[in-house]
């Protein structure tokens, strides 16, 4: 038996990209799964394909978390119906690419309310029930954007610095209670995130992309050790230790370029 077998998993963004990916490879663990999104259709044919492959128990929420109640509601569905959560994956989120000033308020304040506070209070509120039990796991996903200013991402970056952050915080206030916080910090990866932020890729993202597979992979080895941060991807992870040397009034104009050239 793995650490995640016959245990409860949530997945939040699994309809595409890193969340399907992490419900496959949790499935194959032996994890039960409730899979979050708003695209209902997507959430039950891959609840339809983890149980047919894996012979794991699926339950499918359609739910927009970037929605005030939405968190809540979610963690009183699943407590009525007893479900334990043992493991969550805060994986929904999405970023807006362009000039600060130019990008649409509503859709900027949806991402912040999506990447910041519904991350924020999923974790709150399934974190208790794991203390409680004296068990669990919860992997918060950044992104190496956390780790710099990022201009034509500045929002973004500076919601995923949040997310590092908390995270890690996090993960030494509960170091003694059973519950264990990872934080993976992804850099490019071959998902649907570069056509809903709005930019097509560039040089830098076009060399440096990961598939979601080995990013999962990593993550999900980071959670069972106990590491509380993991940066997939050698280079992914050279480049965010070599910014140590940087000067901070460099890093913008650094990103900025990797950001717009080719």
């Amino acid at each position: 038996m793995t650490d995640f077998e016959d245990r409860w998993a949530l997945v939040t963004g699994a309809s595409s990209g890193l969340g399907s990916e992490f419900a496959r490879q949790l499935a194959a663990e032996g994890a039960h799964l409730v899979l979050v999104a708003r695209r209902e259709d997507r959430l039950k044919a891959l609840a339809d394909e983890l149980s047919r492959v894996h012979g794991v128990k699926t339950r499918v929420v359609s739910l927009d978390l970037s929605a005030p109640e939405a968190p809540g509601d979610l963690h009183r569905r699943l407590s009525e119906e007893g479900i334990a959560i043992d493991i969550l994956v805060n994986n929904a989120g999405f970023g807006v690419h362009g000039p600060f000033l130019e990008i649409d308020w509503e859709r900027e304040r949806q991402m912040l309310e999506l990447d910041i506070v519904a991350l924020t209070d999923l974790t709150k509120r399934f974190a208790r029930d794991m203390v409680a039990r004296e068990r669990g796991w919860i992997l918060q996903v950044a992104s190496i954007g956390a780790y710099q200013p990022s201009p034509t991402y500045a929002s973004y970056s500076a919601a995923k610095s949040y997310v590092l952050n908390f995270g890690e915080a996090l993960a030494h206030e509960l170091r003694h209670t059973g519950v264990g916080v990872t934080v993976v910090s992804p850099g490019v990866t071959a998902t649907e995130f570069l056509e809903v932020s709005g930019q097509q890729p560039t040089l830098y993202q076009r060399i440096m992309m990961m598939e979601s597979v080995d990013v999962v992979r990593s993550a999900l080895r980071a959670l069972r050790r106990g590491r509380r941060s993991v940066i997939p991807g050698l280079g992914n992870a050279f480049v965010a230790w070599s910014l140590r040397f940087v000067p901070r009034r460099a890093m913008a104009s650094i990103a900025e370029r990797a950001m717009t050239l080719g």
